[in-house]
């Protein structure tokens, strides 16, 4: 098979898409862990035969790789674009911010730990996870510091802001958005010091209140 073939060329008659290895792939990720995500247990799933895998992956390394840049490319890359929505107060900002993790099409949580639990028994992963980390906690200090924080206070706050979030999923709490929506001002207030304008909890609310509507 030519060495660009996965890249550039499609089977005939696809049964299985890239993207539907790569989704069956973080599937069986977050629930069984990365032992198991292996290329017979994937093509049962898709119920395709393995060497359609090739048409798209080198190996299993390569697939595993593509799994770790998605997970960049989603839960970071719209971390780090939700801390730089246009905001006229920090209360406005970590409002938006919140976005993120509210609607698990941006953030998905459940791939988010599945990828640390990876990163305990590989230490490459476990430097990208590291790396991830400290990006997205200079991308929420940099929120701070635009909205007038001196330098420290905007990188513990930064910290208790992320620290707070992951820690919320470690401890699986799992409460309905209606809950979480009625802890928004007093959430913004901790975070931020500073009272939060009406508007921009209501804004916060309708979007909460938008989620639980489509169910």
């Amino acid at each position: 098979m030519p060495q660009d073939s996965a890249a550039t060329v499609q089977p005939t008659h696809v049964k299985a898409t890239r993207e539907d290895w790569l989704n069956a792939a973080r599937s069986i990720l977050i629930e069984d862990g990365v032992s198991e995500v292996k290329i017979l247990t994937l093509s049962n799933r898709l119920e395709v035969s393995r060497s359609s895998f090739y048409w798209y992956f080198k190996d299993r390394t390569d697939l595993l790789d593509a799994l770790l840049t998605r997970w960049e490319e989603t839960n970071t890359a719209h971390l780090l674009r939700h801390t730089t929505l246009p905001a006229s107060t920090i209360t406005e900002a970590v409002a938006l911010y919140f976005r993120c993790f509210l609607d698990d099409r941006f953030f998905n949580h459940r791939l988010d730990f599945a990828i640390r639990e990876w990163s305990r028994r590989d230490e490459r992963v476990h430097d990208m996870v590291a790396r991830n980390d400290r990006t997205r906690q200079e991308a929420i200090c940099a929120m701070y510091l635009r909205h007038g924080y001196d330098p420290e206070e905007a990188d513990i706050r930064a910290r208790i802001l992320y620290y707070q979030q992951i820690g919320y999923y470690a401890l699986d709490l799992n409460e309905p958005l209606a809950v979480r929506q009625h802890r928004i001002a007093g959430y913004l207030y901790g975070f931020t010091g500073k009272k939060a304008l009406p508007e921009e909890v209501k804004a916060l609310f309708d979007y909460t209140a938008e989620l639980l509507a489509e169910g």
